[in-house]
């Protein structure tokens, strides 16, 4: 591991086809108090950039802000099977198996590179979480949403 921080986690998010591809929706817009820009920080669609999931302040919980990459990566499994993908028809593989996906996430969240999921449930709604590296190495101006706890238990 070569990156030094902390990671928050996202959703998850559950819902149609159609409203994951609202782009529209998941930008903020240019200035930060302009009328597209409020309902980004309202909405609950994932970000288009993921490292915006940061400016979501209200979405971030203390239970899914993590210093040790090990708890990242359990909630990131625990997130995966309680909406696991479907399954084909035809018994062939639709997805790259769980234990592929929590290497690759691992080697990239301890460089520093932020994980999304996103897959087909099997009820056919799209699931889509994410875990996020803070500070966040390409949108260096957003503030942490919530630090994480100090030794004395105190955020920040």
């Amino acid at each position: 591991m070569n990156w030094s921080g902390h990671w928050h986690g996202f959703g998850p998010w559950t819902g149609t086809r159609t409203a994951y591809g609202q782009e529209g929706a998941r930008r903020p817009g240019h200035l930060t108090h302009d009328e597209q820009t409020r309902a980004f920080l309202a909405g609950t669609l994932p970000p288009m950039q993921v490292g915006h999931w940061l400016m979501r302040r209200d979405q971030a919980a203390a239970h899914r802000t993590w210093t040790d990459l090990s708890d990242a990566m359990d909630w990131l499994r625990k997130t995966y099977e309680a909406s696991p993908p479907f399954e084909r028809a035809d018994g062939g593989r639709a997805y790259i198996d769980l234990d592929v996906k929590s290497t690759y996430a691992a080697d990239a969240l301890g460089r520093g590179v932020d994980v999304v999921w996103v897959h087909y449930a099997k009820t056919t709604n799209l699931v889509s979480f994410s875990v996020v590296c803070c500070p966040h190495r390409f949108l260096r101006d957003l503030p942490c949403p919530l630090p994480p706890l100090s030794t004395d238990g105190r955020h920040g």
